[in-house]
């Protein structure tokens, strides 16, 4: 056993295919490296004779056991990870450090399970299965987002662009010709819960109009795969472009993401569109090269974004 073990992983883009990926549809997700976050699990020294284990981080500092709900998933995992590895651990401090924004749709909350997963095994010098890793962080996505698809937990531990259909093995995504990526943070948490929530009331209530777009999120995931393999540039622009108008149909945008993604569009960007669950959070740019990615990534702090990051993908 170390008495001081790291787990890390990475944040995540989907380029395309959130909320029809939850109806079975295929979705194309990207590591973001740019936002990452480190777990350190550590002995610490017991405090009032109470053998404890202690959690810490940007959003709550204190003992796990009284952390609020939004780290349920975390508590969750965390005991599952010490029932799997047989071990009853005494005066632990775990530790999280992380670049990635909360509830951005950037993969904070999978990021954060696998990471903290990583380091427990870690510490216990235990090796550890990528099935298990997945189960486990499974649990703490479930706390997070009711019923998730499974995309943020494959793409925040994978390190190439993945092809990800639920229930079908995860692949990795061929790249003809490098992305020049800009994400820009609205400065709003989104809500996935209550946007996957809004979509399935549609498809009960209106399940021409929902079922169209979802069907239509499907064909442009397909065609931007096809373009990502040919360098295609304009056309996965086109792709981008043509999902945000069906992810606004279906409600999951909204007057201040549709404002970043004009100003993007408006100042060279091949495409724009949301990125993870909307209603908030990112959203997603495709330039021509990094003269223009950069162009963009400055018009867009000057129309309000809270943070942007580029990134070269490819």
């Amino acid at each position: 056993m170390s008495r001081r073990a790291e787990g890390k992983a990475h944040g995540k883009i989907i380029m395309i295919g959130e909320h029809s990926v939850v109806y079975d549809k295929p979705a194309i997700a990207i590591p973001f490296h740019e936002v990452n976050v480190t777990a350190l699990v550590e002995q610490s020294e017991p405090t009032d004779g109470e053998n404890k284990i202690w959690f810490s981080s940007k959003y709550f500092n204190g003992v796990l056991l009284d952390a609020p709900d939004e780290l349920s998933g975390i508590k969750a995992s965390v005991d599952e990870t010490f029932d799997l590895l047989n071990v009853s651990p005494t005066n632990l401090n775990i530790h999280i450090d992380s670049s990635i924004p909360s509830g951005r749709g950037l993969g904070s909350s999978a990021a954060v399970a696998h990471a903290v997963v990583k380091a427990i095994f870690n510490y216990y010098d235990a090796p550890l299965r990528h099935d298990v890793q997945m189960h486990l962080v499974q649990i703490a996505e479930t706390h997070a987002h009711g019923n998730p698809s499974g995309i943020d937990m494959e793409a925040t531990c994978n390190d190439s662009p993945i092809w990800f259909q639920k229930g079908k093995e995860t692949t990795a995504l061929l790249i003809d010709k490098p992305l020049h990526i800009i994400v820009a943070d609205s400065g709003r948490f989104g809500d996935t819960r209550t946007a996957v929530e809004g979509i399935r009331f549609m498809y009960r209530n209106n399940p021409a109009v929902a079922r169209r777009s979802i069907d239509l999120l499907g064909d442009y995931t397909y065609e931007c795969q096809r373009s990502l393999a040919t360098g295609n540039l304009q056309k996965i622009g086109e792709c981008l472009n043509l999902a945000q108008d069906e992810l606004a149909v279906l409600g999951v945008s909204d007057p201040s993401l549709d404002h970043l993604i004009h100003t993007a569009r408006l100042h060279g960007a091949l495409g724009a569109k949301l990125t993870g669950g909307g209603r908030g959070g990112c959203i997603l740019v495709l330039a021509q090269d990094g003269h223009q990615a950069q162009i963009v990534s400055t018009a867009l702090k000057q129309a309000g974004a809270y943070q942007t990051w580029t990134s070269v993908v490819g």
